[in-house]
C-alpha cells in the first residue's frame, strides 16, 4: 500500500535530495584538503540551488494536492497554513 503523503515527484526529489548530499560531501573534502574558497563557494552554490529546487517542487505538488482536496476536506486548508510558511 502507497503511503498517504506520498506524491509522485517524491522519488525525483529523493534522486535530487542524493545527489545533492553526493556534492555537499564533496564541499567537504574540498574544505578538508584546502581547496580554493571561490571553488568552494561555487560548489557550495550549486548545493543551494539544488536543495531550493527540491523544496520548491514538494511544496508546490503538496499546494497543488491540498488545493484539489480542500473543497472537500477542512484540515487540508490547516496543511496548506501550515507548509506555506516554509516558502
Amino acid at each position: 500500500m502507497e503511503h498517504p503523503h506520498k506524491h509522485a515527484s517524491h522519488p525525483a526529489i529523493s534522486k535530487r535530495l542524493k545527489r545533492a548530499n553526493g556534492h555537499l560531501n564533496r564541499v567537504i573534502t574540498m574544505i578538508d584538503e584546502g581547496a580554493a574558497c571561490h571553488d568552494i563557494a561555487q560548489q557550495l552554490y550549486a548545493v543551494e540551488r539544488a536543495l531550493t529546487n527540491a523544496k520548491r517542487t514538494l511544496i508546490q505538488e503538496h499546494i497543488d494536492h491540498c488545493l484539489e482536496e480542500s473543497a472537500t476536506n477542512s484540515a487540508s486548508i490547516e496543511t496548506f497554513k501550515a507548509i506555506a510558511k516554509y516558502l
